[in-house]
């Protein structure tokens, strides 16, 4: 439905409106609310009460539902509902996610469940099933729901339906790949060790069919078809849009990506806000003075400015770097996926070029030489100008958590990691470590901003989950280690944090909040309607919550009002 026109197709402005009192949450500056925005075109154009909008656009619109006179619609949230700005998810992977759910290996209790799905995807896709060479790609799988135990090639090649076939397979955190002895077989002889990866090896020294980290790169698939990014695409495009998510700040685009979305920008307007991080590969030169940036190719819809390094791996793989070693694995304290004085090099050049720097790190100890690295490149800068961003910024030292908010350092956090990761954590770090393991409070009593996403396909695209996870850190159904007060309640967030931390601060991390993020007078018109109030209603009943409609820049994308 095209809100700009009336029963009679006719186009105009139009006013979202509340029956019930000032249900639209703007999250301005000072958080208020107020019963309507008026739309017009792809800005919103007045906020206020009906009678204010009405008497300041046409003295007889009528306020009916559907009904025009002179100019100015007026439509309503259903009894009970709310509108908010769009939803921003601040780090996932589209075409990842894309890929994902079309062999989603997530909810596997054991390695013989996923081998399951492997097999049933096989025989479900006539297609596949009759060319044994086509590769299969799937992903989700989740060894710490094993009891631990990590799957091999073997596990896959007892199948005499599998067997003989190239599969590879993404763990949750992406930082594994599981493939079958076909797809060993095929990337060829395996160097003995791979700087800041590791090749799973059996006591034999033989390769088992597990690559983490920076080892996955020797993994040898056939190239994506333009077929394949436009199907992984539409799939993320849909759920995101059917969960109210307006944009997407993708976490690390690769050339065949970047590629893929400058070719449908040209095309016209992309079907949600991308804001892509280029990737940083350390085996290469550095680029940063020679590419061109991407500012709002698609009508705006495209923009590619920043650059995402990887310093280290994930806690769930033992990757993450850390100060003192691993407490259920003393004999490694993890390692970094790049050299420190790579990052001591990288950092300021990126910084001056004019590319936002964003660092993925985990670990205390990668937190740590990252924030090191950003210290001595931001000395007498201006970081409002900068806005450099630690991606997950997981662990950290109370001294780093400090200086995490004394230099404006962006969080770039995702809370539906701390319930996923709390069943484990503290076996893997103990009792005193896992303390500062999403201290998600900490970071904003030491002065940080945080931006909240996903990580999809790490977690789900959700943003309700999000939100759910950001104010009670328990797992959907109401547990934690912790009971029911959450795992480590006193690092929980308030809603109006939460919900700032999707919208506004979501667009301060893009550059976009005089554009973005919250619903004000001559900001873009990306609205959501949900069905119950977030901001009021009992947790529990949090993540029964639906969208009603997605509006992108005025027009509904999603759902109807």
């Amino acid at each position: 439905m095209d809100l700009r026109k009336d029963a009679k197709g006719v186009e105009g402005p139009y006013a979202l409106c509340s029956t019930e009192g000032k249900q639209i949450y703007t999250v301005d500056a000072d958080n208020s609310r107020v019963e309507c925005v008026v739309v017009d075109g792809a800005h919103i154009v007045d906020t206020g009460s009906l009678r204010e909008v009405t008497a300041r656009w046409q003295a007889n619109t009528t306020g009916l539902e559907g009904e025009v006179n002179g100019g100015l619609s007026v439509r309503f949230i259903p009894r009970g509902g709310i509108a908010i700005p769009g939803f921003t998810d601040s780090h996932a992977h589209i075409l990842e996610y894309g890929a994902a759910q079309e062999l989603a290996l997530e909810g596997s209790k054991t390695i013989q469940d996923a081998v399951a799905l492997v097999r049933s995807f096989i025989l479900t896709n006539p297609v596949i099933q009759k060319d044994p060479t086509r590769f299969i790609t799937g992903g989700g799988w989740d060894h710490t729901v094993w009891n631990g135990t990590w799957p091999s090639a073997a596990d896959l090649d007892i199948d005499p339906i599998i067997q003989g076939r190239p599969i590879v397979l993404q763990s949750k955190d992406c930082h594994a790949l599981w493939v079958s002895s076909k797809a060993l077989e095929m990337m060829g002889e395996l160097p003995r060790e791979v700087e800041g990866g590791v090749i799973v090896r059996d006591a034999a020294g033989s390769p088992t069919g597990l690559m983490l980290d920076n080892a996955q790169e020797l993994v040898k698939q056939p190239p994506l078809t333009e077929d394949d990014l436009e199907r992984r695409f539409s799939i993320t495009v849909n759920a995101a849009h059917k969960y109210g998510v307006t944009a997407i700040h993708d976490a690390g685009l690769d050339p065949v990506s970047l590629r893929f979305f400058k070719s449908r920008a040209a095309k016209g307007r992309l079907p949600i806000r991308v804001y892509a991080m280029n990737l940083f590969d350390e085996t290469r030169e550095y680029w940063g003075d020679k590419m061109e940036k991407v500012l709002g190719e698609g009508e705006g819809t495209l923009t590619a400015r920043s650059v995402k390094i990887f310093a280290d791996g994930a806690l769930r793989t033992g990757g993450s770097a850390l100060y003192e070693p691993y407490e259920d694995n003393p004999s490694t304290p993890g390692f970094m996926r790049i050299a420190p004085e790579t990052l001591f090099d990288i950092i300021p050049r990126f910084l001056k070029d004019g590319w936002q720097t964003c660092v993925h790190a985990i670990g205390d100890r990668a937190n740590g030489i990252v924030l090191d690295a950003f210290e001595a490149a931001l000395d007498g800068a201006n970081v409002t100008a900068l806005r450099p961003r630690l991606e997950h910024a997981q662990m950290m030292a109370p001294a780093d958590m400090a200086r995490l908010g004394k230099l404006g350092v962006i969080a770039s956090v995702q809370p539906t990691h701390a319930i996923s990761d709390m069943w484990y954590a503290q076996d893997r770090l103990g009792p005193e470590r896992v303390k500062r393991l999403y201290a998600f409070r900490s970071l904003v009593d030491n002065g940080a901003r945080l931006a909240l996403g996903t990580d999809a396909p790490v977690e789900d695209i959700n943003p309700i989950k999000t939100f759910y996870a950001s104010i009670t850190r328990l797992s959907p159904d109401g547990k934690s280690p912790h009971g029911k007060e959450g795992w480590f309640p006193e690092q929980r967030l308030s809603r109006t944090e939460a919900l700032r931390g999707m919208t506004i601060d979501a667009a301060y991390a893009s550059f976009t909040e005089k554009t973005l993020g919250s619903l004000e007078r001559g900001k873009l018109a990306d609205i959501v309607v949900l069905n119950q109030d977030i901001m009021k209603v009992d947790a529990d009943k949090l993540l029964s919550t639906k969208v009603l409609a997605t509006v992108i820049e005025g027009q509904v994308v999603y759902g109807d009002i």
